[in-house]
């Protein structure tokens, strides 16, 4: 009997090990979270945000690292995360997307998912996709609990699409934009699908699994716990708070702007601010699932986690609501990044575009770089680390960074207004250095590099979307 046992646990000892062989010599397998209008700025607990509850994305931030200059490039349109999600998984800058409108990912663009796929993982993927419907099948061999739109008005029972292999997806009478609902909350929805993948999956091949959640943004409905959480009167008001914008940006009226009363009032903002906090506690459960799932299989160690967002949002800074700006607030957006060979507890303050993730990811397995992707792998010690960064909206606003300097010109209606902020001392954006004597210089040298990039990236008059 006892040399039974011995036998049984030397074959199990074996498999064991083989099985840990075989989880290190392959490629990597990848997680892609995405969140949907999360600012990096206050919420991350573990990154300076100091009011809200965020227990396992603080400990992603301590296990990998975490680039605090990351930035999407800006938007084509109001839904800015449609051309933000076309730049993540194209690898293209905002101005290569084809389209004003971004909704379509057009074929010419190789997606992240479709090389991955071309190079040896299964790709799955889940939740929030917000681009055409037929680039999604291009990009994923198989996914769960597809949402096509931008936003729903209940957070429960969202109208949800099952993966169809010959990708057509066609709404069905009586469920608005799926072909079923799912009672749970939408954030639950998609960690469960992400869950079911992990434990489910077959250990032939690595795996590309993107989980694209709708939390935080609005309609912010949470269930009551997480928002019981938070109190109100202990949120701080912005420190760059303003009852209403001093100027016409261009897009003051605008479905996210209408989301609170103007002139702006504290007490209504800070209830805004709570439950924006509550949704990032209720995503960040989330998250803690997926990570334990990953540890149960045995196949953490040799998994990427990439956190993401695709925007921010003001939420009452400078007296507006939405993302539809090139203020910090709007276009500074969480990068995590976990895994095999990336230091922990590391912070990055190189200047990033989400649309680097791409070429970075290829870079971490192995994975040849499409020629069609613009980004550059922020692992890359041989690549040329940005000195400026170049910000858009639509055709009415544009900005320029270098070094901690920041100009924003705007053009509404044939007038230009201009702002000049110093980030290092004021990284709010509250005090406009625009036509100072003593920075007439620095204007003048940012006006001249916004100019420039002006010619490399024109007006947007791409074709509509088809």
């Amino acid at each position: 009997m006892k040399n039974t046992f011995n036998i049984i646990s030397l074959l199990l000892l074996g498999f064991t090990n083989n099985f840990a062989f075989a989880q290190t010599a392959r490629k990597p397998n990848i997680v892609l979270i995405f969140s949907d209008d999360q600012r990096l700025q206050g919420t991350i607990h573990a990154l300076d945000g100091t009011e809200v509850i965020t227990p396992n994305i603080d400990k992603l931030v301590k296990s990998g690292i975490s680039f605090t200059n990351n930035y999407i490039m800006g938007g084509t349109q109001g839904a800015v995360c449609t051309p933000s999600r076309n730049m993540l998984m194209t690898g293209k800058n905002l101005f290569s997307l084809g389209s004003t409108a971004a909704d379509v990912i057009y074929p010419e663009n190789t997606t992240l998912g479709q090389v991955l796929g071309e190079n040896g993982y299964a790709t799955y993927g889940v939740g929030k996709w917000h681009n055409d419907r037929a680039s999604f099948n291009r990009t994923f061999q198989n996914g769960a609990e597809i949402f096509f739109g931008g936003m729903s008005k209940n957070p429960y029972n969202v109208g949800l699409f099952h993966y169809q292999k010959n990708g057509i997806y066609t709404d069905k009478e009586g469920i608005k934009n799926g072909d079923h609902t799912n009672p749970k909350h939408h954030t639950e929805v998609f960690g469960d699908a992400a869950v079911k993948f992990i434990k489910n999956h077959q250990n032939d091949k690595p795996f590309f699994l993107y989980v694209a959640f709708k939390s935080p943004h609005d309609p912010r409905v949470m269930p009551e716990k997480y928002k019981a959480m938070y109190d109100t009167a202990n949120i701080k008001l912005p420190i760059n708070f303003l009852p209403k914008h001093p100027f016409n940006n261009g897009e003051l009226i605008i479905r996210d702007e209408q989301l609170a009363d103007t002139p702006r009032k504290p007490t209504e903002i800070k209830e805004h601010i709570r439950d924006y906090y509550a949704m990032m506690t209720h995503l960040d459960e989330q998250v803690g699932n997926v990570i334990n799932a990953l540890k149960a299989k045995g196949i953490y160690d040799n998994t990427i986690i990439v956190f993401a967002g695709d925007n921010g949002l003001a939420l009452g800074q400078h007296g507006l609501m939405g993302k539809q700006n090139v203020y910090e607030h709007s276009i500074k957006t969480p990068l995590i990044m976990v895994g095999k060979g990336i230091k922990a507890g590391k912070i990055n303050k190189d200047f990033t575009y989400t649309f680097d993730i791409f070429p970075t990811l290829c870079g971490l397995s192995g994975t040849p770089v499409p020629a069609s992707v613009q980004g550059q792998n922020v692992f890359d010690k041989k690549a040329t680390k940005r000195e400026t960064m170049f910000h858009a909206y639509r055709n009415f606003q544009r900005a320029i960074r270098k070094g901690n300097f920041k100009l924003i010109e705007y053009t509404v209606k044939s007038q230009k207004t201009l702002q000049l902020f110093n980030l290092k001392n004021d990284p709010f954006e509250m005090n406009n250095l625009a036509n100072n004597p003593k920075f007439t210089a620095k204007q003048n040298e940012l006006q001249t590099l916004l100019a420039e990039q002006k010619k490399v990236y024109p007006d947007f008059k791409y074709k509509d979307s088809q």
